[in-house]
């Protein structure tokens, strides 16, 4: 027979089953209460939207000045944190404002063409994103970093190529053999692993932004426009010849609309820049190897 003691730790016992129970089904009506108060604000805001979208108040010149500007601004909205200001395009003598494609992205290809500098396959072909508009990159150099941001939203076929060859390693322990120091041309250039200005990954490309803003025979594809300070740029040999060759612009030059943007350059990898522009190029003169040497260690998407 179950003494005092026991009897009153089993009613304890039950004493705290009936409370728990309780706080459980007072909980469970308060969730219950919260949710039927979100529901009923989410139908409000649903009502809201539904009338202010689909019933728009054209009346309101503010307001529409206010949408059409925001059309206008040429992506800037979508640039992520950390990332340059989007590059001064559309004025009189710059590069021209972006204006998308149909089949921007639809059909990259990438033909053979000289053998590899170095062996690596090519990228996929086809169809290939869009987004993210920007992709961050680093570049590891032994004079110092240099924070990359691609623009996929320009030029995707590019950028397409230019992360699979750094995924691939193919710019790994490469020289950057070119440096032009003139006022109207200040570039680093790089990706050629012999170091000779001739080699490449054994395919090539079409050009894309600013190159696809223009008519084929748009006299205006043979007018210099501003790269500006901090472009990031496929070198190239020709129209559509775009291999693995890319420069980096230190101070704002003038070119031709031929050379495809693909991205900027962080301050950081500016004020490297700067010092390797500073040493000059090997031997005197404007255009030529750097006097200090320059290797790219790696070049890693974050």
């Amino acid at each position: 027979m179950p003494t005092n003691e026991q009897r009153r730790a089993a009613a304890k016992r039950k004493l705290e089953r009936q409370l728990a129970r309780r706080e459980a089904r007072a909980r469970r009506q308060r969730l219950l209460g919260i949710i039927g108060a979100a529901v009923v604000v989410v139908a409000v805001v649903a009502a809201a939207v539904f009338f202010f979208v689909l019933n728009p108040d054209d009346s309101d010149p503010d307001t529409t000045a206010a949408q059409d500007t925001t059309g206008a601004t040429d992506g800037a909205a979508d640039v992520p944190a950390g990332a340059p200001a989007p590059l001064a395009t559309g004025g009189p003598g710059q590069l021209p404002t972006f204006d998308p494609p149909a089949n921007l992205g639809a059909d990259c290809q990438y033909p053979a063409a000289a053998p590899a500098s170095k062996p690596v396959d090519p990228p996929r072909t086809g169809q290939v994103p869009t987004e993210p508009a920007l992709i961050s990159a680093s570049m590891a150099t032994n004079q110092g970093n240099l924070g990359l941001w691609l623009d996929n939203g320009k030029a995707p076929c590019t950028v397409n190529s230019f992360a699979s060859l750094a995924q691939q390693g193919y710019f790994d322990d490469t020289p950057c053999h070119r440096l032009t120091t003139g006022p109207a041309l200040s570039v680093l250039q790089c990706g050629d692993p012999t170091g000779m200005g001739t080699g490449g990954p054994g395919y090539q490309f079409d050009n894309e932004y600013p190159t696809n803003q223009y008519q084929f025979d748009d006299p205006a594809l043979q007018q210099p426009v501003t790269y500006p300070r901090g472009t990031l740029a496929m070198a190239n040999a020709g129209p559509n010849t775009n291999g693995s060759q890319f420069f980096l612009v230190y101070q704002d030059s003038q070119l031709p609309p031929n050379y495809t943007v693909f991205g900027t350059i962080d301050e950081t990898g500016l004020e490297t820049l700067d010092k390797i522009a500073a040493a000059g190029v090997a031997g005197g003169g404007g255009d030529g190897a750097p006097a200090t040497d320059v290797q790219v260690t790696s070049i890693l998407l974050d």
